[in-house]
């Protein structure tokens, strides 16, 4: 099947189950940035998982895919894409990190860039080290503030193989933004990370001037 073929029957399987009594929380819930379907989350990875037994998708095909499901207006056509990666991610090539940069930097929000950095980039730089670091230092110079909230919790479920110094690294690089987003994604590293090394992070945030918010956010559990 071509690619062109799979996008348009899963875009026409998919709209076959839409909710507007669903749409209509769901995109109040987004503050109104972006149209829905109506289809919920355990629904959406059970339809998902139906079609895709049906339908296999060949690993060339993968880019043009998600792209695809990219440009589509309705929200959950970006939660689909983001499903297809995690269930290839670990066909990944060293290349691929240019399409999560594209993901993230195209129609922007937390919805879909937290579930990116944490499950798809953070599994990529472990597989590429060296090419993962490469970006993940870029991305943190990066004026775009996704990039940069990327790159500070790209690490948040390596627990013990956490790099503390990068970890903290760029949390000073980023700990006099003003931005809402940068502040809570500090806040949450720190929060994660205490929960393998509490006393690490106490220390940390004691000697680093933090905004507030991350204050609060990173000893949320350890006081």
């Amino acid at each position: 099947m071509q690619a062109a073929t799979f996008l348009q029957e899963l875009e026409t399987f998919f709209r076959l189950h839409q909710n507007e009594e669903n749409a209509r929380p769901m995109k109040q819930y987004m503050r109104n940035q972006f149209d829905f379907l109506g289809i919920k989350t355990p629904q959406r990875r059970e339809l998902l998982r139906q079609f895709l037994k049906d339908h296999p998708l060949a690993e060339h095909q993968l880019e043009t895919v998600v792209k695809g499901l990219w440009n589509l207006p309705e929200r959950e056509f970006q939660y689909l894409a983001i499903g297809i990666l995690e269930r290839t991610k670990k066909t990944f090539n060293a290349e691929d990190i240019d399409l999560l940069e594209y993901l993230i930097t195209h129609k922007s929000w937390w919805d879909t860039v937290d579930g990116i950095a944490t499950n798809l980039v953070g599994d990529y730089v472990k597989e590429h080290p060296q090419r993962g670091r490469t970006y993940m230092n870029r991305w943190i110079d990066n004026p775009n503030l996704w990039l940069k909230r990327s790159a500070i919790l790209h690490q948040l479920k390596y627990k013990a193989e956490t790099d503390e110094a990068l970890l903290y690294a760029y949390i000073v690089k980023c700990k006099d933004s003003q931005e809402f987003f940068i502040q809570k994604a500090i806040g949450w590293a720190l929060r994660e990370y205490a929960k393998t090394n509490p006393g690490s992070v106490r220390r940390f945030v004691e000697e680093t001037d933090l905004p507030a918010l991350s204050r609060r956010e990173a000893l949320k559990h350890i006081g």
